[in-house]
């Protein structure tokens, strides 16, 4: 299991770009960040759902497959954000923010990607991560979940998870 990766505090944070931003400046309701290098990277921060991904129900079955083994008591946007980092270390930025009670979030990420391209990351990560756990499952389970895999479109999930979840919106709930 990744372990998320929170460096200690600070009252800026370096993004993947080279700009700084404070991390009280990133309200919860943030899902891209407007930089002055350009770009648009998204934010995630520890409080958001990791059904802001995948739709509850997927949400539910990876909490029940998963144990893990650090301070947080079920899986959850830590983990999925920690697989990001190990994945794409020099893309994500992220600071623990726990101390600063005036926030309202403890760990916030902002990615090199817009929200879209993460949000495509995370569910190929989170595809990966079940078809692992489907290969230790009986033969029959990982085939059938092979074949499933096999004509399931990440790029066109995302799209209509995302018109179905109407991220324009800061009020978005889960699906």
């Amino acid at each position: 299991m990744t372990e998320p990766r929170v460096p200690g505090g600070s009252d800026r944070l370096e993004l993947p770009c080279g700009e700084t931003v404070r991390p009280g400046d990133l309200d919860m309701g943030l899902r891209e960040y407007e930089c002055a290098c350009g770009d648009r990277h998204a934010v995630v921060v520890d409080v958001h759902p990791v059904s802001r991904f995948v739709p509850e129900s997927v949400v539910e079955t990876l909490r029940a497959a998963i144990e893990t083994d650090d301070e947080f008591a079920e899986f959850g946007t830590a983990h999925v954000m920690g697989m990001v980092a190990e994945e794409f270390p020099e893309a994500i930025a992220v600071a623990d923010v726990s101390e600063d009670g005036r926030i309202g979030y403890a760990i916030v990420w902002v990615s090199e990607f817009d929200a879209r391209r993460l949000h495509a990351v995370v569910v190929e990560l989170l595809v990966e991560l079940m078809e692992h756990a489907a290969s230790h499952g009986d033969d029959g389970t990982a085939a059938e979940f092979e074949e499933q895999m096999l004509s399931f479109d990440i790029e066109a999930f995302v799209d209509a998870y995302r018109r179905e979840r109407d991220f324009d919106s800061e009020f978005d709930a889960p699906a």
